[in-house]
């Protein structure tokens, strides 16, 4: 049963073949079994999680239903929760008690969704292996002794492992596309401004954007029937009309034309994940789509603009925890400066600090116009890749990320490594188009994720693109051995 679909638990839910008490407590006891080894959640608490699938059921007899209702989620610990522990992975908020609501929390509650708990991540989402969270490491349900990828690495193990039916995450270079791959579910990153961003602690306000981590296509687009809609509340939030994502799923591909970047090919891929990938073009070609050799010539530029302008814009997003208003407060100083000092220097982990001093740096006097200004422009010829590109093309595809899940400890103590880790998801961000990582086969055992990237609000275009390529293929609906 833990492996069925969100539409099969929707069904079974609605033919009363199931309670949303009685899901959610399988879920639980999952989680009560499975999480002390994996590490996937931070914060649980069954008596609110089980009043909220009471409440559920409540929904479902009086026929209050909408497809989600009763189903229970994960959420990631950057989305504030009403009267829930909410840390983003960091000592600084390690006590925090959100006092409202992210859109995204409501927008599930109003469906009448059943929220499992608050998932492990990457300290303030500040990484690509889940290794830098106050609250340790998250193991990978495929290996152990492997990471799950970052910083969305809580709700990627819960998903694998089946400790939810489905989790949110949040992708600000990779995070919910790098770790979908590393753990072999699907995960999409909308469009920038589609999901709104209030109530999600901002790391990069120009990049970070909200999106779903599941199983398929087909629960994925169910779940952006909910995330997605205007908020007036944040200013980067698309006043669109509503759209159903299951809309296109079963349109056949005859037709569609698919770009393969060729510097997505290029040194640094590992050949066995690259080979994974060409199979998985070779079963579109079946399914009657067309290649397109295209060229992003800006991807190289992709990894140093990021990483100056998302610790600039984090350098300022960090400056709030402060010991003055919540959060971690140093227990003991001489003066305000000193407790300044003191509480960011114990709330603040090691990669946290090194990219608040780089963000800084390119944004201190003498510096902006060669560093942060260079970038900018930079990042719009980035933009101007893929406009070019989508001329040429209805999609793109090529690697989620350059390797396999690799071993715990093995790039942490070398960033310049680990964000390379982010080469091919990075360039989406920059430019705010929508790309998703689909499930496409293994390598020496290990999950190999499909990145498909779309035009601007193209989602359900890349949703259709792949379902039908998981309606002849199984690899999304595969778990780790042992944990079935």
């Amino acid at each position: 049963m833990i492996n069925s679909s969100l539409k099969q638990f929707s069904q079974m839910l609605a033919k009363k073949e199931i309670s949303s008490v009685e899901l959610t407590q399988v879920f639980l006891n999952r989680i009560d079994s499975l999480n002390p080894n994996i590490n996937a959640y931070i914060a649980l608490d069954h008596a609110k999680t089980l009043a909220q699938a009471k409440a559920a059921d409540a929904r479902i007899a009086a026929g209050n239903v909408a497809p989600l209702t009763g189903i229970p989620i994960a959420q990631k610990d950057i989305f504030c929760a009403k009267g829930w522990q909410t840390t983003c992975g960091s000592k600084m908020l390690a006590n925090f008690i959100a006092p409202y609501d992210a859109h995204v929390i409501t927008q599930f509650d109003n469906v009448g969704a059943v929220n499992l708990g608050k998932t492990n991540m990457d300290e303030f989402a500040m990484g690509s292996s889940n290794e830098t969270s106050y609250f340790g490491s998250v193991k990978n349900p495929w290996d152990f002794d492997r990471v799950p990828g970052g910083s969305s690495g809580g709700s990627a193990a819960a998903v694998a492992a089946r400790l939810c039916a489905a989790a949110t995450g949040t992708d600000t270079g990779g995070s919910i596309r790098q770790p979908a791959s590393l753990c072999g579910f699907t995960g999409l990153k909308p469009t920038y401004g589609v999901v709104s961003r209030y109530g999600m602690i901002a790391f990069a306000s120009s990049l970070d954007q909200a999106g779903p981590m599941a199983k398929s296509a087909e629960d994925c687009a169910l779940m952006m029937n909910v995330m997605a809609g205007f908020d007036e509340r944040d200013s980067t939030s698309l006043n669109r009309e509503k759209e159903d994502y299951t809309r296109d799923l079963n349109k056949p591909l005859a037709g569609l034309k698919i770009g393969l970047p060729k510097e997505y090919f290029a040194e640094g891929l590992d050949a066995s994940v690259g080979k994974v990938v060409m199979d998985a073009i070779a079963e579109y070609k079946k399914l009657g789509a067309t290649i397109v050799d295209i060229s992003l010539p800006n991807t190289g530029l992709s990894i140093p603009v990021y990483y100056v302008l998302a610790p600039a814009e984090a350098s300022s997003n960090l400056s709030r925890y402060d010991g003055v208003r919540y959060g971690h407060r140093a227990a003991e100083y001489t003066d305000l400066n000193d407790m300044y000092s003191k509480t960011r220097a114990e709330g603040f982990g090691a990669e946290v600090k090194r990219r608040i001093l780089i963000g800084t740096y390119v944004l201190s006097a003498g510096y902006y116009d060669a560093y942060y200004l260079k970038a900018q422009q930079i990042r719009r010829l980035i933009a101007q890749d893929f406009v070019e590109a989508f001329k040429q093309c209805d999609v793109i595809m090529g690697p989620a990320a350059p390797s396999t899940a690799f071993k715990a400890g093995e790039k942490v103590d070398d960033p310049v490594a680990m964000y390379l880790q982010d080469i091919y998801t990075i360039s989406t961000n920059l430019a705010g188009l929508p790309g998703m990582s689909v499930p496409a086969g293994f390598s020496n055992g290990l999950p190999v994720g499909l990145q498909i990237i779309g035009n601007y609000f193209d989602e359900a275009r890349m949703l259709n693109v792949a379902h039908q390529y998981q309606q002849v293929t199984d690899w999304h609906v595969q778990m780790p051995e042992g944990l079935a």
